[in-house]
């Protein structure tokens, strides 16, 4: 790992990340939406120059059942979404971030974490987690306390976003431990980003 973290600050960060979502829809962090959490944004300091695209969706559009996680009162096929972005001159990698700013965990809840896409990828088809990766790309752990991508369930009433993230890398890999979280995931990606792009939908119930 080449960043310089002490152990305390690494242990900080793995504690914010790791919200987990237990066993029934009451034990899971997406049981219910405050005003706190519905205002949660990332700041970061490289350009938004990056176009990103969500399937077939607009602005704000719905998630497809199709990619909707299946538990948790929810009944989905929970296939990854399918994101592409414009190509960035000087990324040396891509990753992308899917977050539930809404989600009531002081921190939002991580969907999917993927690290270090070559730059010779620009899109992640549908239902490519766990099976259909870029190689080289990393899945890294989610909210839901396992790899690859988690779709959205959020709890019956208002709807919750889901930003999908997309980060220009100024190098190959990040070289982060297996067990890297969300948290961590993105404070590193905020460290080594020369672009960013985002494209928002939302899903409710």
């Amino acid at each position: 790992m080449h960043t310089f973290l002490s152990r305390s600050v690494f242990v900080s960060f793995v504690a914010l990340a790791l919200t987990g979502c237990g066993a029934s829809a009451t034990n899971c962090p997406e049981t219910t939406t405050t005003a706190a959490s519905a205002t949660l944004r990332e700041p970061t300091t490289a350009p938004e120059s990056i176009t990103v695209t969500i399937g077939g969706l607009e602005a704000n559009d719905r998630v497809a059942n199709e990619s909707v996680f299946g538990g948790f009162g929810c009944d989905g096929q929970n296939r990854s979404l399918a994101v592409s972005w414009t190509p960035v001159e000087g990324a040396q990698s891509y990753a992308v971030v899917i977050h539930d700013p809404d989600a009531p965990t002081g921190v939002g809840f991580f969907h999917w974490v993927v690290l270090d896409i070559p730059t010779s990828t620009t899109s992640l088809p549908l239902g490519a987690s766990g099976s259909a990766m870029p190689t080289g790309a990393v899945e890294a752990y989610t909210d839901f306390g396992a790899t690859g991508y988690g779709g959205p369930c959020p709890p019956p009433g208002d709807p919750h976003r889901y930003e999908v993230t997309v980060y220009a890398v100024d190098r190959a890999t990040l070289d982060l431990p297996p067990a890297i979280t969300g948290a961590l995931a993105r404070f590193m990606l905020r460290q080594h980003s020369v672009a960013i792009g985002r494209a928002t939908a939302i899903y409710g119930r």
